[in-house]
């Protein structure tokens, strides 16, 4: 029996507590995926809300050689110049043909290792992403929509759609599991659907 796929969720100080528990949940639980919290340098890190998170190791490449994907997870902190340049991660997970994901904040990470080059993709707003990256690789191929967007490897969304982010992500990462993702879909939805 193979090792389920594992993936990588990147938490830095100030990382949004709404944004990947709708990924992490259903991948554990629903479909027998491995996570694991990466920081920097493996340290406790505390999110906008302030609860403390503690990091299982930290965002080298050298340790983490057999996570299948990587979900950067949105922070203020990202478009400080405090944030951590998570490049060489990236570019290790996407070379050996991983999947690599970022949410709101989180999307700078992958703009500025240059993976937007050429991909469609988005973030929280056009005006956004230019405002903090004005020349990035791939700017030509922004899409200014409120869901997540997947290209290939690549996954990125707006950080007020975690759910369509965790879909997109999932979707990518299992192919052979549509039926279920449908159903994950739709019992998302039905929580909009019935509310209005």
């Amino acid at each position: 029996m193979s090792e389920p796929k594992k993936i990588g969720f990147v938490f830095i100080p100030a990382f949004a507590d709404w944004e990947f528990g709708l990924l992490s949940g259903p991948a554990t639980d629903w479909f027998g995926l491995k996570t694991v919290a990466l920081t920097p340098d493996g340290e406790p890190v505390t999110s906008i809300g302030g609860f403390r998170l503690s990091g299982e190791r930290s965002l080298d490449p050298a340790g983490n050689t057999e996570l299948d994907a990587v979900a950067v997870i949105g922070s203020d902190t990202w478009p400080s110049a405090d944030a951590p340049d998570i490049s060489p991660l990236l570019h290790a997970v996407a070379q050996r043909g991983g999947l690599v994901g970022g949410i709101c904040g989180g999307t700078l990470a992958l703009a500025r290792a240059g993976l937007f080059d050429g991909v469609e993709h988005t973030s929280n707003g056009r005006d956004w992403i230019l405002k903090h990256l004005p020349d990035y690789a791939g700017r030509d191929r922004y899409r200014d929509v409120p869901h997540a967007v997947a290209d290939g490897r690549i996954v990125s969304a707006p950080g007020s759609a975690p759910g369509t982010f965790a879909l997109e992500f999932l979707a990518a990462l299992l192919p052979g599991q549509q039926a279920q993702l449908a159903e994950m879909r739709a019992l998302f939805g039905k929580e909009y659907g019935e509310a209005s």
